[in-house]
């Protein structure tokens, strides 16, 4: 029984993490490019302004180091409910 009830205590650990990751994404992509862009463009990187920068090229940082980040907390979840792989 304690198995099934760490399988759900981990699945839902997964989830949650899961949630978090398509959250960032959806604000980043959607938000940062299109909703606050005309608010971003009031701030300049590089000669460009802000909103014009994620929708080209600042949300694939983002993505890259979402990626990250999901493996990392991935892997303390798998730790902490002991189904790493060594």
């Amino acid at each position: 029984m304690s198995d099934q009830h760490d399988s759900h205590a981990y699945w839902r650990a997964t989830l949650g993490l899961l949630t978090k990751v398509l959250i960032i994404w959806a604000v980043v992509s959607y938000g940062a490019g299109i909703l606050f862009a005309d608010w971003l463009n009031t701030i300049h990187l590089g000669g460009y302004p802000l909103g014009f920068w994620f929708a080209q090229q600042g949300s694939i940082y983002v993505f890259i180091a979402l990626i990250f980040w999901y493996r990392k907390k991935m892997g303390e979840i798998d730790r902490r409910f002991n189904v790493h792989e060594e």
